[in-house]
């Protein structure tokens, strides 16, 4: 079993939360992640590029002149790039780079994605984040008390006795941080949309790009149930683990 941390909105540890790494894979493919980015990436590409080749450009198609007995190159039409207002060699077209993956691998992927934060102590429960109005101080003085979960003993000891911005840099401030939710919460989302390097989403809409381009993960308590209960759901890929 997987042990993530708990911690209020005070900063304080109030205890902790068991998962089990067979209900994520069991094991982390990075090829399949890698494989998986890549398509997320594809996918957000901006194709919109058009230049103009032979066929778009105004002229005739016709032969300039004859091709022997004028003594000047061997001209054919006007449009070709070789000339002043021809067309464009090889010209670049509007064109939608996206391509898909089976969607039981990319669903493995997802989990993964998520194991790998496990097991590298860089997710964290938070309990108690509840707002009844947007309030983004409220959630940026959280992130502000509560010190990175990946901290070891050791850095955690250094900290005691430095200067309060030195001692800071132990903490989730100013981190890349993906926070899960259960389910959209127009109101936490307001909060946290515009602290600097958070991302808010649903676990529902959860992908493997987000995941590992998020350095830290933080969840809710009912995010985290919300989260087991849809990995529960989806069939495993064999493939992967054969």
């Amino acid at each position: 079993m997987l042990t993530i941390p708990v911690y209020n909105v005070d900063g304080a540890k109030v205890g902790d939360e068991q998962v089990d790494p067979a209900a994520f894979g069991g094991e982390v493919n990075k090829q399949l992640l890698h494989d998986v980015v890549l398509m997320h990436l594809a996918a957000r590409r901006v194709g919109t590029v058009n230049t103009r080749g032979r066929a778009d450009v105004a002229g005739s198609g016709k032969k300039l002149f004859r091709q022997k007995g004028t003594g000047n190159a061997r001209a054919g039409a006007k449009r070709t790039n070789k000339r002043k207002g021809g067309g464009v060699a090889f010209a670049r077209r509007n064109r939608d780079y996206r391509y898909s993956i089976p969607k039981r691998a990319v669903r493995a992927a997802v989990r993964m994605a998520l194991l790998s934060k496990f097991q590298d102590g860089q997710a964290l429960v938070i309990d108690g984040l509840k707002l009844d109005a947007p309030k983004t101080q409220v959630v940026a003085k959280a992130l502000k008390a509560i010190r990175r979960p990946d901290l070891t003993e050791a850095e955690a000891a250094e900290a005691v006795g430095e200067t309060k911005a030195v001692a800071s840099r132990r903490t989730l401030e100013g981190r890349s941080i993906l926070l899960g939710l259960p389910a959209a919460d127009p109101t936490l989302y307001r909060s946290a949309r515009n602290i600097e390097g958070v991302q808010v989403a649903p676990v529902a809409e959860f992908n493997t790009y987000d995941v590992l381009k998020q350095r830290y993960l933080i969840l809710t308590r009912e995010a985290l149930a919300a989260l087991i209960e849809r990995v529960k759901s989806q069939p495993a890929r064999r493939a992967v683990e054969a």
